[in-house]
């Protein structure tokens, strides 16, 4: 038998879930199959008349609602015509399945941890047994992150080791109440366990690993020693979506629903993770320009309960406002003055990249990969240390004040991200499969001529 479906197996084991049975499992999890090749002759059908090449998508979760799903959702859409992509996942939303065939693995429901190690080993499961029983071989594996080991190209959208380091000191169990401990203690074990799948993934020298920010690279050299080129991904934008005109046109009745005055600056901020995303330091600075008309808007999944107390503590019930997230998230650019978000960790950050085609003046922390697109002064504005509020607080009266400074750069903003696009991060993923496919194909010539 395959030695992946027996490794599968035993991991399995290994997480204490009997499990379905082998047949069972891949049985129940289905296949959405919507290539009409694939529907017609099965996998054996494939294979006969197979021109392009086989990659196999692994991600738990695929949709347009979060950042590192839909980075990957975009990225497959803008493939060029050449690969029979099939995804491993526990749900696809949000997309049409003609151009994908959906290979769904079962959830495990109860905490995220659990379903995370069934996750591990469930995918690699069924993986092996579509290689083994199904004659489904794929000529590349391509991971969402640290979800499987010997994948041939892995997307780093977070290199957590990093991550967890910045944020271990919120989580120490005597700052916290105890009512927060056994929230904490599942986190502190998902933790561990995303830590130890992250280093063995990284530390595998045949995977080659996908970033969307040199920090990401340089942060993958320091915490595991990856000093070999790591291509670099700064990510696409729909310009049809975010762009000025489109700004200019919602403007007005997008303040007028949040009841914003004419003379009121707004300042938003998009994302979740409250402490990450810097809404301290930006509540820091609101406090340090309380004399200023200054409102800020802070646009995140997360229950702002946590954060409201801060709000409190410095008396600016009236100058913050929580906002749901919306599918039309322009809206809310329509109504900003400014762009906010001094984040402590971030692989790139596409809300800033976002504001910036629409024509917002933006400030990022040089802690953001999407620092790295900007031009200090000329196209943005970055902060060099994310809880520097009071620099973050000149930065943010400099907008205030100086309307011809504002609107220079956002002009700027919107030259700069009109060069990033889907498009084009379609092609430049594509060119990295093409060239591992190529070292396959000449690897396999050098030991068939090896071969007695």
């Amino acid at each position: 038998m395959d030695s992946s479906f027996e490794e599968a197996r035993e991991t399995l084991a290994l997480c204490g879930h009997s499990g379905p049975t082998a047949g069972q499992l891949c049985q129940s999890a289905g296949r959405t199959t919507c290539a009409a090749q694939y529907n017609a002759g099965g996998a054996e059908g494939v294979n006969a008349v197979k021109q392009k090449p086989r990659l196999a998508v692994i991600s738990p979760f695929l949709d347009k609602r979060h950042g590192s799903e839909r980075i990957m959702l975009e990225w497959l859409l803008h493939l060029p015509q050449g690969f029979e992509i099939h995804i491993y996942s526990q749900r696809v939303e949000d997309v049409g399945l003609l151009k994908f065939t959906w290979h769904r693995i079962p959830k495990l429901p109860g905490p995220h941890l659990l379903n995370f190690l069934w996750w591990l080993a469930a995918s690699r499961f069924c993986i092996g047994w579509d290689r083994r029983f199904r004659g489904v071989r794929h000529d590349l594996v391509f991971s969402s992150g640290a979800n499987v080991l010997g994948a041939d190209v892995m997307c780093v959208h977070i290199v957590f080791a990093e991550y967890v380091r910045q944020v271990q000191t919120g989580m120490r169990l005597f700052q916290n109440p105890m009512s927060h401990w056994p929230r904490l203690l599942h986190r502190k074990l998902y933790y561990a366990a995303a830590i130890w799948m992250e280093r063995r993934a990284c530390i595998d020298r045949h995977t080659t690993l996908v970033g969307y920010s040199r920090k990401t690279a340089q942060e993958l050299s320091r915490f595991y020693n990856r000093r070999d080129r790591i291509p670099v991904l700064y990510l696409g934008l729909d310009h049809s979506v975010f762009d000025p005109e489109t700004r200019a046109a919602l403007r007005q009745a997008a303040r007028s629903e949040l009841e914003l005055p004419e003379d009121q600056f707004a300042v938003i901020l998009v994302g979740n993770d409250w402490r990450n995303k810097g809404v301290l330091a930006l509540l820091e600075a609101l406090e340090q320009l309380r004399e200023l008309p200054i409102k800020l808007f802070v646009v995140s999944r997360e229950d702002p309960s946590a954060c409201w107390g801060f709000v409190k503590e410095k008396k600016l019930e009236n100058r913050v406002r929580f906002l749901a997230p919306r599918k039309d998230i322009e809206f809310y650019y329509a109504a900003a003055d400014a762009y906010a978000g001094p984040s402590l960790q971030d692989s790139y950050g596409i809300p800033p990249a976002e504001a910036m085609a629409c024509g917002l003046p933006v400030i990022v922390s040089a802690s953001a990969g999407v620092a790295e697109i900007i031009t200090h002064g000329v196209d943005g504005l970055i902060l060099d240390d994310p809880t520097d509020s009071k620099a973050l607080a000149t930065m943010i009266r400099h907008l205030y004040q100086d309307e011809a400074f504002r609107s220079r750069l956002g002009q700027r903003a919107v030259e700069t991200a009109r060069q990033y696009t889907w498009e084009r991060n379609g092609l430049e993923l594509a060119t990295i499969f093409e060239g591992l496919l190529l070292q396959k194909s000449e690897f396999a010539a050098r030991t068939l001529r090896q071969e007695p």
